[in-house]
């Protein structure tokens, strides 16, 4: 195969989500290039030739751009202005500097959607603890507070109410960002609903799936969302794609909301690029998430995305007690051959996502047993 005649698609960051898109890239007969902060890093460690540079110098982005037919990102936190300086030199960056916004900045985000009449939870910009103590008493006496910019996993998020410390309260001002203060919804679960789309326009939506949180972190995904109505599905997909559309999303799109307990829906963030909510479609989607990434900032047809079997459940590895935890990833292996682990060749640390198990058939409790059954024995916290 001569490789002058296939396209170079480069990957902004070296985490698992380049890691994992990887083996698409492979499969796609397309070239992957990561550009990695440290050789060490999830993705430089399987990536042919991984450029190890840092994405905070517009100069190493330039450089690394340079050798790419297209730019895209296992991540959101590269700088607006570097954006639109590679852009302003002719890089097409997918999705570009003006939709990578809205998922950069969540004021800008709640503002854009509420133009274009997306339902989202009651919010407003606050101006200190102050403004935090005006908006609880408008709000039932609770909140959520959120950073503008530089949240994940629970990080840049606060949970308050009218009885809690001014210490904690004031904490969100001192990052020297805007601060929103979000009303705390009443919702029955969490769900996600993910999209890919094209520089052309064609979107494919993924099974709506319902969302697992603990401690902030995302523990568990099922797919498809237990009862939910097909017309509750189809509405949820819709949202997706229309926010895809408007705000002209190129790559995987995943949306994610709340579903209250009157069955609506209220969107809570969006991320665009992989996500969490869709691991479970390496294994259990006719296409991946990440095939579909690639194929879509390639402009290639999108693949189908449905789902292999009724029930495919995902569950986080999450670092524990064992610091050496290969001989109970071989005990796994044995007990349930059905299973599949994906590692992110992380050195394990408590809390810290160092892998997943999926899980997929007929028996949905079964399936969450065993995936969780997995998932606890290698982080250490059960023994059989």
């Amino acid at each position: 195969m001569n490789d002058a005649l296939w396209p170079v698609v480069g990957i902004v960051g070296g985490g698992q989500l380049a890691r994992m898109t990887y083996p698409a890239a492979l499969e796609l007969g397309v070239r992957l290039s990561v550009l990695a902060a440290h050789p060490d890093d999830s993705a430089a460690q399987v990536a042919r030739d991984p450029v190890v540079a840092d994405e905070k110098a517009l100069d190493d982005l330039e450089a690394f751009a340079k050798a790419c037919d297209v730019v895209t990102f296992d991540h959101e936190h590269v700088a607006q202005e570097h954006l639109r300086a590679l852009e302003a030199a002719g890089v097409p960056l997918r999705p570009g500097s003006d939709a990578l916004l809205y998922a950069q900045d969540k004021v800008e985000m709640r503002a854009r959607l509420s133009a274009l009449g997306i339902p989202c939870p009651s919010h407003r910009i606050v101006a200190g603890p102050g403004g935090v103590a005006s908006f609880l008493r408008e709000h039932g006496g609770q909140a959520v507070l959120k950073t503008a910019r530089g949240g994940y996993d629970g990080k840049g998020v606060w949970l308050v109410d009218d009885v809690t410390p001014a210490e904690v309260v004031a904490e969100p001002f001192r990052a020297g960002v805007p601060v929103l203060a979000e009303e705390r919804v009443a919702f029955r679960r969490e769900v996600a609903a993910m999209v890919a789309r094209s520089p052309h326009g064609q979107a494919v939506a993924y099974p709506v799936v319902e969302s697992v949180q603990r401690d902030g972190v995302c523990a568990e995904v099922i797919a498809p969302a237990p009862e939910m109505p097909e017309e509750r599905a189809v509405e949820a997909q819709r949202i997706a794609l229309t926010v895809a559309a408007e705000l002209d999303v190129v790559g995987i799109l995943a949306v994610e909301m709340f579903e209250t307990t009157e069955g609506d829906f209220l969107v809570n963030e969006l991320a665009m690029r992989p996500h969490n909510s869709g691991h479970w479609t390496i294994d259990g989607a006719v296409t991946s998430q990440f095939e579909n990434h690639l194929r879509a900032v390639l402009d290639l047809p999108l693949g189908e995305p449905q789902a292999r079997a009724p029930y495919t459940v995902m569950v986080n590895i999450l670092g524990g007690d064992l610091p050496e935890i290969y001989p109970a990833y071989r005990h796994v292996m044995a007990r349930d051959p059905g299973v599949k682990v994906h590692w992110y060749g992380k050195s394990v640390r408590r809390g810290r996502k160092v892998g997943h198990v999926t899980a997929y058939g007929d028996d949905l409790e079964s399936l969450r047993e065993r995936a969780w059954h997995a998932a606890e024995y290698i982080r250490g916290d059960i023994d059989e």
